[in-house]
């Protein structure tokens, strides 16, 4: 995205900042971010519908895209300013091999070995990460981790069983 940023041809350089990253293998879903863009002299703003039309265009094939923009104040930082986080985990099962996992899923979900999960218990169990709790073991110990606070609240949990979206043989 920041290149394609770069493409616009902007006064100066744009900075870019996302609400919050992904790790390896993970899939952001409407993700906000912000672009501090200053136009040279004489040159109008871009509106959000331009902004967002030219930066699709400039990422052409990246599996991204931008649905919509517009103008924030310029003490609106995505990062900082997010009230929350939604996060989807989802579990493909019966799947005996990697193989099997159909291939519009592959990169999409996890499928763990084994038969059926007890949903009853996992919701039972669930309740207990409700709450404002310190969730150091789960994280990571690579870059910037030791400068984040690892506490953190879940507001709301909820398992939902769906059919598979794809149906394999």
């Amino acid at each position: 995205l920041q290149e394609a940023a770069e493409k616009l041809r902007p006064g100066s350089p744009i900075r870019f900042h996302i609400s919050s990253r992904t790790d390896s293998g993970v899939h952001a879903l409407a993700n906000a971010a912000h672009l501090d863009v200053r136009r040279p002299a004489g040159k109008a703003p871009f509106t959000g519908h331009q902004l967002a039309q030219g930066l699709n265009h400039h990422l052409g094939r990246e599996p991204i895209r931008i649905l919509s923009a517009r103008r924030v104040p310029s003490t609106f930082h995505a990062r900082f300013c997010a009230l929350s986080r939604t996060y989807i985990y989802r579990l493909l099962l019966g799947c005996a091999h990697h193989s099997q996992i159909p291939v519009f899923e592959r990169d999409l979900c996890w499928a763990p070995p084994g038969g059926p999960l007890d949903i009853p218990a996992m919701r039972e169990a669930a309740q207990f990460l409700l709450g404002t709790h310190d969730f150091s073991t789960f994280r990571s110990l690579g870059s910037g981790a030791a400068s984040q606070s690892p506490v953190r609240t879940v507001l709301q949990l909820q398992l939902q069983p769906a059919p598979a979206l794809l149906a394999h043989h």
